[in-house]
């Protein structure tokens, strides 16, 4: 795959979990494809992810599971 940023061929999707929301209405979406370039470092979402994203956003109460999940704070004491 070509980079749309630099040019470059390599660019690969990858698959990561991104959070949405705050408070108690935070809510995680898993398996968001994301164009990933090793060459000039850019990521980004691609227009139909986007629009997949909005969908579940506005549907999230049909879309969503309810699952209880560990939480770390980054340079929190131990």
């Amino acid at each position: 795959m070509v980079c749309d940023v630099c040019g470059r061929r390599g660019a690969k999707i990858r698959k990561i979990t991104r959070s949405f929301g705050k408070g108690k209405g935070t809510f995680l979406i898993e398996a968001v494809p994301v164009v990933s370039c090793p060459s000039c470092g850019d990521t980004h979402l691609t227009s139909s992810t986007l629009r997949e994203i909005e969908r579940i956003r506005l549907h999230r109460r049909r879309l969503t599971q309810r699952r209880v999940i560990a939480v770390a704070r980054f340079g929190g004491a131990a």
